[in-house]
């Protein structure tokens, strides 16, 4: 396994959907991987921080706002009317607080690699060379696949959506895609992709 097919695999594996021999095989790639090994570790560490404001905004902590009250610093004379309005509007101040946050992280992530990254469910059969991924003609990809930092080539069928993340796709006349195809060339819409992903997969009450 060289290194490219162990970062298309790294998403796969953190999501626990690997065949036990391709897991084994990923694993011993990176303990004799360094590189691999340290990205496998920010992609864990990037998941379990978008977890963690997924989980609270599914259970909010009923003293969430008096924690946040705590830190701001008193003052010993009349309070400054931005202060005010922090105080009668906590929800929306929470809110902005975690945009700001998912926005530092999702740049962070969209300056820290350029090496291309694949993720889906169902790779089989898709060709992953150099910068570009393919699926062939007759290939059928179950479920929605996503490109960072490369080419998608498509003639095959793909049930599902495309994304394309700082890069480019072709679609050749034979392919079929059943969801939505997106190309994301720029650092807000990047932003905005993984803010609205994190919302969709959010259960509803």
């Amino acid at each position: 396994m060289d290194c490219k097919q162990a970062v298309s695999l790294m998403h796969s594996l953190l999501d626990d959907d690997l065949e036990r021999s391709t897991a084994l095989e990923l694993k011993e790639h990176m303990l004799g991987c360094p590189a691999c090994k340290e990205h496998f570790r920010q992609l864990e560490a990037t998941e379990q921080l978008l977890y963690g404001f997924n989980h609270r905004l599914q259970t909010p902590s009923p003293d969430l706002t008096d924690r946040i009250m705590k830190v701001i610093p008193e003052k010993k004379r009349q309070q400054p009317t931005w202060l005010k309005w922090v105080k009668r509007h906590p929800a929306i101040t929470v809110a902005a607080v975690f945009v700001l946050v998912m926005m530092g992280s999702a740049m962070s992530m969209w300056n820290a690699d350029q090496q291309m990254v694949v993720k889906g469910r169902h790779l089989d059969g898709v060709i992953i060379e150099k910068n570009k991924v393919i699926v062939p003609n007759g290939k059928v990809v179950k479920g929605d696949l996503t490109i960072h930092n490369g080419l998608a080539e498509v003639y095959g069928d793909i049930e599902g959506n495309v994304t394309v993340v700082d890069g480019r796709i072709f679609q050749a006349s034979t392919a079929h895609i059943s969801g939505s195809v997106q190309q994301i060339d720029e650092a807000m819409s990047w932003i905005w992709y993984q803010i609205t992903s994190l919302f969709a997969s959010t259960p509803s009450p």
